[in-house]
């Protein structure tokens, strides 16, 4: 991270939230034990994601040019808030990590798999820091180049399902089978946790905002974004293998492509579709190792000049592996 106050755009910051939270959850059955219920369960989760949303926003009211560990000194006092801000430091590393392991799995599923896992991820983890090491408004610029291209190949996968005819509504049927509280058991708290709840990283990152105050407008139009996108991605996944193969998949997004692989103008779409998924794993797992890296500079009164420095980044790097 460079020297200086650092800033970041109302279209970053739009573009950000949007790709961090799609990240890997098309890869998934969103509230898959709701069955063909499951995209009802992900809008479900989506609305009881967007109070704590603004909680977080008043967390940021209170103290708009700090960032989430120096709020927690703020309230906690400095000796609490400092334990609190390792806890989270260790939070976004163990995030960040869960993000490298599926980048890993995904590789040795779909496109490597006579190479050793743990050489694709340390590539990943090596990758992730030197983004890391230029700093947040560099981090920040990836979603303008990224996004688009991300959001027009989903467009093109999903176009594909429907053009050959694939998708079969009726499967989503009956809806809401065994009323609405399975629904709501799914959603809360699984789907506010992941993907909806992981918006509190932002508090890391909303005071390099280049105007005054808080994105607020910027982070929900990002939000919504997703939210319907995910629904969506949700139904047709149930729409194309049904409730019960979907549920049983590990992948049930690359299991759904797969199934157009007997077509032979559409041979081999899973490698397109595990691209964009490591777009958004990639994104996600960055996020959060800058996140635990920026925690722990403040915890250990480094501002972001210590990442210019060869020596003292090596420091930093033997502390998280």
């Amino acid at each position: 991270m460079k020297a200086g106050k650092e800033q970041i755009t109302s279209l970053q910051i739009t573009f950000m939230v949007t790709i961090f939270e799609i990240g890997s959850a098309p890869l998934f059955l969103l509230g898959s034990h709701a069955r063909q219920d499951a995209w009802l369960a992900t809008a479900v989760g989506s609305a009881a994601g967007l109070p704590l949303l603004f909680l977080f926003f008043w967390i940021q009211s209170r103290a708009p040019g700090k960032d989430w560990t120096g709020q927690l000194k703020l309230g906690f006092g400095p000796y609490i808030g400092t334990i609190l801000g390792a806890v989270y430091a260790l939070y976004f590393a163990y995030e960040s990590m869960r993000n490298v392991r599926d980048l890993g799995e995904l590789t040795k599923l779909s496109l490597l798999p006579g190479t050793p896992m743990f050489l694709t991820m340390l590539i990943f983890i090596w990758t992730g820091g030197y983004a890391v090491w230029k700093g947040v408004a560099v981090v920040f610029r990836l979603p303008e180049m990224l996004l688009p291209v991300t959001l027009f190949m989903y467009a093109v996968v999903i176009a594909i399902f429907f053009l050959l005819k694939v998708p079969d509504y009726n499967r989503l049927t009956p809806v809401m089978e065994n009323g609405f509280w399975p629904i709501l058991q799914v959603a809360l708290p699984d789907l506010v946790s992941f993907p909806f709840g992981q918006t509190v990283i932002f508090l890391m990152f909303w005071s390099f905002w280049e105007k005054k105050g808080i994105p607020i407008k910027q982070t929900l139009i990002g939000y919504l974004t997703v939210s319907l996108f995910l629904i969506f991605v949700n139904s047709v996944i149930l729409a194309v293998l049904s409730a019960p193969i979907a549920a049983a998949s590990e992948f049930p997004m690359l299991k759904a492509v797969h199934s157009l692989s007997s077509l032979r103008f559409v041979e081999r779409l899973e490698i397109l579709l595990s691209i964009l998924l490591y777009v958004g794993l990639f994104v996600k797992m960055t996020m959060f190792f800058l996140c635990s890296v920026q925690a722990m500079a403040h915890i250990t009164k480094k501002n972001g000049q210590v990442l210019d420095d060869p020596g003292r980044l090596a420091d930093i790097w033997r502390f998280f592996y």
